[in-house]
């Protein structure tokens, strides 16, 4: 009950080598020792797993300095139909690096991904006012092409692995704008939910019926009577007109747990529409033991239930 489900032997990842991403896979030693193929892009990444080239993909979802990954989180509730299968959190350390001898003062350029240069806008701004800014597909990918062109004052913002995997020097670390800095990722398939652990997630896309006042306190209000938990609520535009919004929403529980069901057929009933995005296990420092807790709690329960359901008159 506490062992996390096998996700596949080929995992699709944003590449190249050195991203964030990659160092998450890697931080988990059975996604790690798949075989790990990276893509030029996210939706590359999203659209390789749904089509069936890899038996499961990683993206990040969510930065605690910049906030949802825009491009993971509409490419998954608009355009494909895949399931969260887990997550994971790690500690975002950002370098800038470029070619050995390059000094801060000598930098006019940052080339990074964009959600990485947003994480170190303080850092730009005051340490380096003049340089411009440049977008690329990855964090990795940004130090490539440093690595291969090698442009005088040109720097990448990145992972520091990625200085020694293309031949750069980092100029300085720790250049985002806070501390406890970290990226939540989810690793996806086409198919399957994990089995309850006792210390779950689950994400779901709630349609609003109509669009009018109250309409989201009636959907809280179906958690809220059930004294469920949500670690995430944010407004999403359905891409059907301006004003229209559907809510992504993170909830502590799993579909298995019987209240969260109840909430969700509740919904369903209710709402225009409910996407299920999936039941999956929760990351954190103290997961395992949070899983142990609750498996050996919800065996003295499930031991209470049937001994009471033993005294039922037949």
């Amino acid at each position: 009950m506490t062992e996390q489900a096998r996700i596949g032997p080929r995992i699709g990842f944003l590449g190249p080598r050195g991203t964030f991403h990659e160092a998450a896979l890697r931080s988990q030693p059975d996604l790690a020792s798949a075989e790990l193929v990276p893509f030029p892009t996210i939706q590359d990444v999203l659209a390789a797993t749904e089509a069936g080239e890899v038996d499961a993909g990683f993206c990040a979802i969510e930065n605690a300095i910049e906030g949802t990954v825009n491009v993971t989180v509409d490419t998954l509730t608009q355009d494909v139909d895949l399931l969260m299968q887990r997550e994971v959190v790690l500690d975002i350390r950002m370098a800038l690096m470029a070619v050995p001898g390059t000094r801060l003062e000598d930098v006019h350029t940052v080339l990074s991904f964009p959600h990485a240069l947003g994480q170190c806008r303080r850092y730009l701004r005051d340490q380096l006012p003049g340089a411009s800014v440049e977008s690329s597909a990855s964090t990795a990918e940004a130090a490539r092409l440093v690595g291969e062109k090698r442009p005088p004052g040109v720097a990448a913002i990145g992972p520091s692995v990625a200085a020694d995997l293309y031949d750069l020097e980092v100029v300085a670390i720790d250049i985002e704008d806070h501390p406890g800095n970290q990226t939540r990722f989810v690793a996806v398939a086409r198919e399957g939910i994990p089995r309850r652990t006792g210390h779950d997630k689950t994400s779901v896309v709630v349609y609003q019926k109509a669009n009018q006042p109250g309409s989201l306190l009636t959907i809280l209000q179906e958690f809220a009577a059930r004294s469920i938990n949500l670690s995430k609520l944010e407004s999403l535009p359905t891409k059907r007109g301006l004003g229209d919004y559907c809510f992504l929403i993170d909830l502590d529980g799993h579909i298995e747990d019987e209240l969260v069901a109840d909430a969700l057929r509740s919904l369903k009933s209710k709402q225009a529409d409910v996407k299920f995005l999936g039941s999956y296990p929760a990351a954190g420092e103290e997961a395992h033991e949070a899983r142990a807790e609750a498996a050996e709690s919800w065996r003295e329960a499930d031991q209470w239930l049937e001994q009471l359901r033993q005294h039922i008159r037949r």
